[in-house]
């Protein structure tokens, strides 16, 4: 490991040791209650851990020892060794402030086993479902042991590293680029590969949220892949890089993209049908999650909302043709 991967796992196991706030603590700890030791780890992220709220639905992902020993026998394990991850909603609740009652809080979490989300955030991971997650900020809201906290350290230093890899290509090389201009590209490719109505305001209040911490991993990054030789050479300043890069890695990394996206997209559809089997009662979410995200709020029929993988398709078709889901 060189000197800039050193530093950026040192940044980012110091941001995933962060304390949880007591919405996440509490339901990370409804988590573990729920399925027992071979729970490794349970990292938050998303909104409700940037903009610092318990209201909505806050997400994690559980990573885990095996499949097969969480869930025993059945499909489960089969479907989320073959299609990662599964996704579970919860309830539960969390004294907010000292001496107050408990508040009812939700979450989603998504099962990984930690090695399967070690491949899925490094460089050999086809596409960018998981390191596009993980190169945003997150922390540890519950760790069983020291191993497991090293597990999940490398893999999200491992996520930010892959993220600036496959996207910074897609910026021009040999010219100043601000550290902003590649977060906004990559994050708009990359919600291209899923089902997500993000408007370019919301794409740059993500960046806009923490921009000191995206320069210091964007810039560890980069220069661990110039001591690797994956890129040529970096100069960085304070808000923007000039990367050197040669035109056929650049034209690798773009190629390899233009085939990424449209089976990612693909993948991204069965994960949500799959979820509409795991979830519970998945619709209300849902509905509210595109809402939030892209301002359309569909109306459904009774029978739509009885039956959605049944009846609802065209409204699905509806707001693909609107661009509400893209």
């Amino acid at each position: 490991m060189n000197d800039s991967s050193s530093a950026l796992l040192a940044l980012v196991s110091e941001e995933l040791a962060q304390p949880a706030p007591p919405a996440a603590a509490a339901l990370a700890q409804a988590i573990v209650e729920r399925h027992g030791s071979g729970v490794a780890s349970v990292l938050f992220y998303g909104s409700c851990l940037r903009k610092t709220t318990h209201e909505g639905v806050l997400d994690f992902y559980v990573l885990i020892d095996d499949y097969r020993d969480f869930y025993g026998l059945g499909w489960f394990a089969a479907a989320n060794a073959m299609l990662p991850p599964n996704v579970f909603y919860l309830e539960s609740e969390a004294v907010l402030e000292a001496g107050a009652a408990p508040t009812p809080v939700r979450c989603k979490y998504a099962v990984l086993t930690s090695a399967a989300f070690a491949r899925l955030t490094s460089a050999r991971a086809f596409h960018p479902y998981i390191w596009a997650r993980f190169a945003q900020p997150a922390l540890l809201a519950w760790v069983r042991d020291d191993a497991a906290r090293w597990d999940a350290e490398a893999s999200v230093a491992a996520a930010v590293k892959t993220f600036v890899k496959r996207l910074s290509p897609f910026l021009a090389a040999g010219e100043n680029v601000p550290f902003l201009e590649l977060w906004q590209e990559a994050f708009r490719r990359t919600y291209r590969t899923e089902f997500r109505g993000e408007s370019a305001e919301s794409i740059r209040s993500l960046y806009e949220a923490n921009p000191e911490r995206y320069a210091r991993v964007t810039t560890l990054a980069l220069e661990s892949l110039a001591d690797d030789g994956s890129v040529d050479a970096v100069e960085c300043g304070a808000e923007h890089y000039q990367l050197q890069q040669s035109a056929l890695k650049r034209f690798a990394a773009q190629a390899r993209w233009q085939m990424v996206w449209p089976f990612a997209k693909g993948l991204s559809l069965l994960r949500l049908l799959k979820t509409a089997t795991t979830f519970g009662d998945w619709l209300p979410y849902a509905l509210w999650k595109l809402e939030r995200h892209s301002g359309v709020r569909p109306e459904l029929t009774e029978r739509q909302q009885r039956h959605p993988l049944i009846f609802a398709w065209p409204v699905i078709f509806r707001l693909l043709t609107q661009r509400a889901l893209r």
